[in-house]
């Protein structure tokens, strides 16, 4: 087994937890080439959204990459990064039920040394909404993926649409670093009917919520669905798209709108009316909780009249 022969790594029945980049870089060596191999990078906290992230990548690879990575260089001066939820016994039992191969967990020292002089800054991506909003996170999420991109070498990688923006700006950076992989973005996944939250967005932050504000928090959802039925209905004009959004928002008092944005789906240059494809960003406060949401808007082709 995996704990004879390496003191940082432990195996939980099928599943390896390994902590160690070395040791998951000679093991990985022994299946490139031979299996398919997915990862699922995420900071842990696990709930639907991870689970349903690894279960996709169970169906497509071979072998199954989870790597919980609390990461400091994404969180600013006045984020709380020591509050950020840790569990790693609880997200280990959650990533074996889901049949996950291995479980990289390395020390933050390995992946963020005193020494790091390097950092991945993609630029025009970031430069609106969250990397407004957040200057320094998007820098920390490129060199943090691109350095898991760099150690495990897998063949595709999987992210949910949730952090939309997110995934945006990792796929500009995989393709301007010539990254030979396939990024597969999933929807995301919401609270049910019977949650008391219906439509809100599966996150880790949302049990920072009170019951009372996750049932306000329902409103971005019910907003983003209001906005969707007026384009799919053949509204195009943005400002009176955005307007209506901004007055389902307010009908919440505890929910102050940080930003509402209709935008290019790749450059997220904001548009003035909806195109064949239009993102739709929100990001909202919730008491001390920041939450961020999103719809893709598909602008019908109109056939002219016989």
């Amino acid at each position: 087994s995996i704990s004879t022969t390496h003191p940082l790594e432990t195996q939980r029945n099928q599943m390896k937890t390994i902590t160690s980049i070395l040791s998951l870089q000679k093991i990985l060596s022994s299946y490139r080439g031979k299996k398919r191999i997915g990862l699922v990078p995420t900071m842990g906290a696990f709930h639907d959204g991870h689970l349903a992230l690894m279960r996709t990548a169970k169906k497509e690879c071979d072998i199954v990459i989870v790597s919980l990575f609390v990461n400091p260089l994404q969180f600013g001066p006045s984020e709380d990064l020591k509050r950020y939820p840790r569990d790693l016994a609880r997200d280990s039992k959650m990533a074996e039920s889901v049949g996950v191969d291995f479980l990289f967990a390395p020390m933050a020292s390995a992946i963020v040394p005193p020494d790091l002089d390097t950092t991945i800054s993609v630029s025009q991506v970031t430069k609106r909404w969250e990397g407004a909003a957040r200057p320094a996170h998007f820098a920390g999420v490129a060199t943090i993926v691109a350095k898991l991109f760099q150690i495990i070498k897998p063949d595709a990688a999987y992210f949910g649409q949730k952090d939309y923006q997110q995934t945006v700006v990792i796929r500009k950076m995989a393709k301007d670093l010539h990254f030979d992989l396939m990024l597969r973005i999933r929807p995301t996944v919401r609270e049910d009917l019977y949650s008391g939250a219906c439509g809100l967005a599966k996150s880790s932050r949302n049990q920072f919520l009170s019951l009372s504000e996750k049932a306000s928090a329902t409103v971005l959802y019910r907003a983003l669905c209001h906005a969707k039925k007026r384009v799919d209905k053949g509204e195009q004009d943005c400002t009176l798209l955005q307007k209506e959004v901004a007055a389902i928002i307010s009908l919440e008092p505890d929910v102050r709108p940080d930003y509402i944005a209709f935008c290019h789906p790749e450059t997220l240059e904001p548009v003035l009316k909806i195109l064949e494809k239009t993102v739709l960003l929100l990001a909202v406060w919730i008491g001390k909780v920041r939450l961020i949401d999103n719809i893709i808007l598909a602008n019908a082709p109109r056939h002219a009249s016989l």
